[in-house]
């Protein structure tokens, strides 16, 4: 799924489609409809420079059983488990 969002748009809020991107997946964060992996991969972002994205907003990190299985299972997938 793709999403388009309009010149208008990012014109009013003075910023580009990555940064709007990355505005909804904050809000998304912090709503906890998207876990730290799904919304690193969603603001096309790795998972440090998404945690450091909320950090420099005050946002705690949830990190959750889910994200512990996800870090393992990306873990043994490079090898280093």
């Amino acid at each position: 799924m793709s999403i388009d969002i309009s010149d208008e748009i990012l014109s009013a809020t003075r910023r580009t489609e990555a940064e709007m991107r990355q505005e909804i997946t904050v809000m998304l964060f912090q709503k906890e409809k998207l876990t730290l992996a799904q919304a690193s991969r969603f603001a096309g972002m790795n998972r440090i420079a998404f945690q450091h994205l909320l950090a420099s907003r005050q946002i705690p990190v949830h990190y959750d059983v889910e994200d512990f299985e996800q870090d393992i299972k990306n873990l043994r997938e490079m090898g280093r488990l």
